[in-house]
């Protein structure tokens, strides 16, 4: 099955730094992928460049077979790839309704996004219970919740997760990656960064290790949980 994204080559450069340094990785149409890594390997560059929020030096980015990395990145949402970003990003003087709705500025179906807060609120009963709520005062895994379900109302082919367990206590993150084996197993696939390579390990089916932007080990996710260079390095086990 041809894969929903592939990357290949991928570049990328802050002024003289190059961050990024030629990882090719795919993507399956049903699969949950993660990236794993330390601080500074390029990860979260990775994906702000799927999102056409940054620009490769060089490669291609190629989505559902058209490349993307020339589009700019409201183009990008309307083609179907969406990010729940790092630090989660709401807008936090906006209700958490209003916050949903924006997630949705691109579409024109109103119907469909009437069935989709009902999505958002079958995954996160508590933004129901918030919805007139102010976005900045919801906990931090209420506004994880809040991060994700705005990035699903604009109904994604492709989710993209970066660092969604930050900051969140362990009950939580558990919670959190519930939802996300969740929203995949109702058919969307997941491109994850996670700094906990543990539970991303077990929630993905395939991995990515990356150190100083280049991808080092790539396998299924069940064979970098046991491999002992993962272990060492990332699991904190011998």
């Amino acid at each position: 099955m041809t894969p929903i994204l592939e990357v290949r080559g991928l570049r990328v450069r802050y002024g003289a730094i190059e961050a990024v340094k030629g990882i090719s990785m795919t993507v399956g149409q049903a699969e949950i992928v993660t990236l794993i890594g330390g601080n500074g390997a390029g990860k979260t560059t990775t994906l702000k460049t799927i999102s056409s929020v940054l620009r490769p030096a060089a490669g291609e980015i190629v989505f559902e077979g058209e490349r993307t990395d020339r589009l700019p990145s409201h183009e990008v949402v309307r083609r179907g790839i969406c990010q729940a970003p790092e630090g989660r990003r709401i807008f936090p003087r906006m209700t958490v309704r209003d916050n949903l709705e924006m997630g949705a500025y691109a579409r024109r179906d109103p119907d469909g996004i009437g069935s989709d807060f009902e999505r958002v609120f079958a995954l996160f009963p508590v933004l129901r219970q918030r919805l007139r709520q102010q976005g900045g005062t919801l906990s931090g895994g209420e506004q994880q919740m809040l991060a994700i379900g705005r990035a699903l109302m604009a109904r994604p082919k492709l989710l993209l997760l970066d660092e969604p367990s930050m900051g969140l206590a362990p009950m939580m993150v558990d919670r959190i990656f519930e939802v996300v084996r969740e929203i995949n197993a109702q058919g969307t696939p997941i491109l994850l960064v996670e700094q906990n390579a543990q539970v991303a390990l077990q929630t993905a089916q395939r991995g990515y290790v990356l150190e100083s932007g280049t991808v080092v080990l790539e396998d299924e996710a069940a064979a970098l949980l046991g491999n002992d260079q993962v272990r060492k390095s990332y699991l904190g086990t011998d």
